[in-house]
């Protein structure tokens, strides 16, 4: 197996219990040899590696921070010392070094042990993160909170994967600069995000990689000042001004200088020895501090190199190949997508695509194949994708910007005012809306219906299944202003797919079925759940696939609502402000009054399980509507004009 068994093999101690099992807190960790920590390391990624493999879950990054969460652990003062962890799931060894190891099992799992930090599992996460940049910018507000009330705990942002490719790092670290608070800031450089780093300051980051020259010229004047006698505090101060202006000749870390931080490394983040004299000889350094660190994303697993991309966030997969467990032969909804928009592309030169840093995850990899000069991966930088997109457009351009759901709520202000605004005709492509599943409420996105459409010149639209969404981001690529389209996770629903693209008769729903004993309206692939259970329940009912949240169908719908005594909406998105709440708008402004049920996802954030648990929680699965059916059906009963559902 290439290794993969000695690489990761747990270390066992005299009793038969690894050194892991033995670890419930910090506390037990400090107690270990430090030449032991190595071994240790090498447990954590196999219990990494033993549970991911079964449950899904993030595989490289986790892999690639063990020596760094040991090190943080062993040299401060946690969780009175306060460790931010940013992209939360390289939080994964964390976890296992503060009280998680025994449930660790559950990870990702109903009511387990969460993919993500969480403020609720634990008083060791300080900061909940599941998006990328947080870090830097909560862990000041930690120390400035902690300065005002004059307390002397550390405080530590990890930030990596990625995340100084995102604004609002830059927007901490610039604070920072400024605050001059007492702050640790490492820098995780595995080289990747999701999608390999792009960008200047990737390569800027390689380049103090290249240059060793400064760590040796720092420890130099270190040690020719301690060698020279009677050299007071004062003028190593006065030496420390020279030892800046060295930084600004041309030496790795001068960008971040320049901020106002005190720059050292790059160190090897797989050193527990480095890691932890380094932490130790900066534990108690004035002002903000930021170190360099390089590591190796799915370090110690020989298959994540082979596809380091992939194995970022995983199914279920078999240790021995890294390759994922089959499933369901129904194609993807990410597959339709990327295939429809290659036919799209090979017809339309305007088309563009654009990622942010989830290349593989949209299904734009195979674009970037066949048109590289027409691909671009702006990295974990969501505004500026939007922005860059509203300046294509501008120019005469089709950008499609595929961006699951949960990412784009970062660029709301620019889809407002860069595009709308301007009515620019750029296509957002939302993977991943809806309920995901195990990774949980930070990443579920049932937002954006709601979000979007309630901004002037924003068609809005979501397909039932796979076929329709071919048809409508072909659609969406001729709409002379912005348009979205979202669509979930995972397999579709088996559908027929066309021969060819069409164009759909903008704001125009499509008649399903004529019933008699109720009406049914909604959008997405949760219609097929309506429509079993309208059999389960026995009704004869009118469903309407409203294909449009915006322009709604207001012709059809009113036709029909004026024909039934009652009427549900149907979506996977949040009841409050969505479709169902679209359709009572139109509803009300004509004066149509018929008893209305919406069910969606009600003001809550749904937690972290299957997602037909997650369903089942929202109210919004086949057994919820069939109830729902059953009881608009009882005579004289008039149910509310809010969601159903009850927990």
């Amino acid at each position: 197996m290439r290794g993969v068994v000695m690489e990761s093999k747990a270390v066992s101690t005299h009793s038969g219990r690894t050194m892991l099992d033995r670890i419930g807190s910090p506390q037990d960790l400090k107690l270990l040899r430090r030449d032991r920590l190595p071994l240790l390391a090498k447990e954590i990624r196999q219990r990494i590696l033993e549970v991911v493999s079964k449950n899904g879950g993030h595989l490289g990054g986790p892999l690639g921070a063990v020596e760094l969460a040991i090190a943080l652990h062993y040299i401060y003062d946690t969780p009175k010392d306060k460790i931010v962890w940013d992209t939360g799931h390289q939080s994964y060894p964390h976890k296992l070094l503060t009280g998680r190891n025994k449930n660790f099992d559950t990870l990702r799992q109903f009511r387990g042990v969460c993919g993500f930090c969480n403020i609720e599992e634990s008083e060791y996460d300080v900061f909940g993160a599941g998006h990328a940049s947080t870090a830097i910018s909560a862990a000041l507000g930690i120390a400035k909170a902690r300065d005002l009330r004059k307390e002397n705990h550390k405080v530590v942002a990890v930030v990596g994967d990625g995340a100084l490719t995102a604004g609002l790092a830059y927007e901490g670290l610039n604070n920072a600069g400024v605050l001059n608070s007492d702050i640790l800031i490492i820098l995780n450089d595995n080289r990747m995000s999701i999608s390999p780093n792009v960008g200047a300051l990737s390569r800027y980051l390689h380049k103090i990689v290249a240059m060793p020259s400064y760590s040796r010229i720092r420890k130099t004047t270190a040690q020719l000042l301690k060698a020279i006698p009677g050299v007071k505090d004062e003028e190593v101060r006065r030496v420390g001004d020279m030892e800046s202006r060295f930084r600004n000749i041309g030496t790795p870390g001068a960008l971040f200088e320049e901020l106002g931080l005190r720059y050292f490394g790059p160190i090897d983040g797989h050193s527990t020895d480095e890691l932890i004299n380094t932490l130790h000889n900066l534990r108690d350094m004035k002002g903000p501090v930021l170190l360099h660190i390089l590591t190796e994303k799915g370090k110690g697993y020989p298959f994540a190199d082979t596809d380091i991309e992939k194995l970022h966030g995983m199914s279920p997969f078999d240790v021995s190949n890294g390759k994922k467990h089959p499933t369901s032969g129904a194609i993807t909804y990410t597959a339709a997508f990327s295939d429809a928009l290659l036919t799209i592309a090979k017809q339309n030169p305007k088309v563009i695509a654009i990622t942010a840093a989830m290349k593989s995850g949209t299904g734009l990899d195979k674009f970037e194949k066949l048109f590289p000069d027409r691909f671009f991966d702006v990295g974990i930088a969501e505004q500026h994708a939007a922005t860059f997109a509203a300046g294509l457009a501008i120019s005469g351009m089709r950008p499609v910007c595929a961006i699951y759901s949960t990412f784009l709520q970062r660029s709301f202000d620019q889809i407002i005012h860069d595009i709308a605004i301007q009515n620019l005709p750029v296509v957002f492509a939302l993977d991943r809306a809806g309920l995901v599943g195990d990774d949980g409420p930070t990443h579920n996105g049932p937002f954006d219906i709601a979000y979007l459409r309630m901004i002037p010149n924003m068609t809005v639209m979501v397909p039932r299944d796979e076929n329709e969404l071919r048809h409508m981001l072909y659609t969406a690529t001729s709409i002379n202003g912005p348009s979205s389209l979202r669509y979930p996770r995972g397999s579709g629903t088996g559908a027929r797919m066309d021969d060819a693209l069409v164009r759909l008769p903008i704001g125009k729903g499509e008649l399903l079925r004529k019933g008699k004993d109720i009406l049914i309206i909604g959008v997405g692939p949760i219609l097929t759940d309506a429509l079993e259970a309208m059999k389960e329940a026995k009704a004869d009912a009118t469903i309407i696939n409203a294909r449009f949240v915006k322009p709604l169908d207001e012709q059809l719908i009113l036709a029909e609502a004026a024909k039934h005594g009652h009427l549900i909406t149907v979506e996977e998105g949040q009841a409050a402000g969505g479709f169902g709440s679209a359709v009572a708008e139109l509803l009300a402004k004509h004066d149509v009054r018929i008893p209305l049920t919406i069910i969606g996802i009600p003001d809550t954030f749904v937690e972290h399980g299957k997602p037909a648990i997650q369903k089942q929680l929202a109210g919004i699965d086949r057994e919820s509507i069939r109830k729902a059916i059953s009881h608009a059906l009882k005579p004289n009963n008039i149910p509310n004009h809010h969601s159903h559902h009850k927990r």
